[in-house]
């Protein structure tokens, strides 16, 4: 999404005001982020707008649909054999 933002011709100003202190720590973090506080701001602000945007989504499911969803989490689980040894046995890391 970055590269979206960045590639998009921005039309309109976003100004605002922060403490020294604020400042600072935001020219840091952009500095490490190799990026202008301008463009870490936006990036930064964008995805977390985001993100709560992506939280509030809700979907609804007719009663027959629900109670199919309902049963599949009820269900007993499925047996993964190769699953079950890649997640029990010693990995190449280990």
């Amino acid at each position: 999404m970055s590269g979206a933002l960045s590639r998009k011709r921005r039309e309109t100003n976003l100004n605002i005001r922060v403490t020294p202190q604020q400042k600072e720590v935001i020219s840091q973090a952009a500095q490490l982020k190799q990026t202008t506080v301008s463009h870490f701001v936006l990036q930064q602000a964008f995805e977390a707008a985001q993100d709560i945007i992506l939280e509030q989504r809700h979907f609804t499911l007719s009663t027959h649909e629900w109670r199919a969803f309902c049963k599949a989490l009820d269900a007993a689980p499925r047996n993964y054999p190769k699953l079950k040894k890649l997640l029990t046995e010693p990995g190449v890391f280990d």
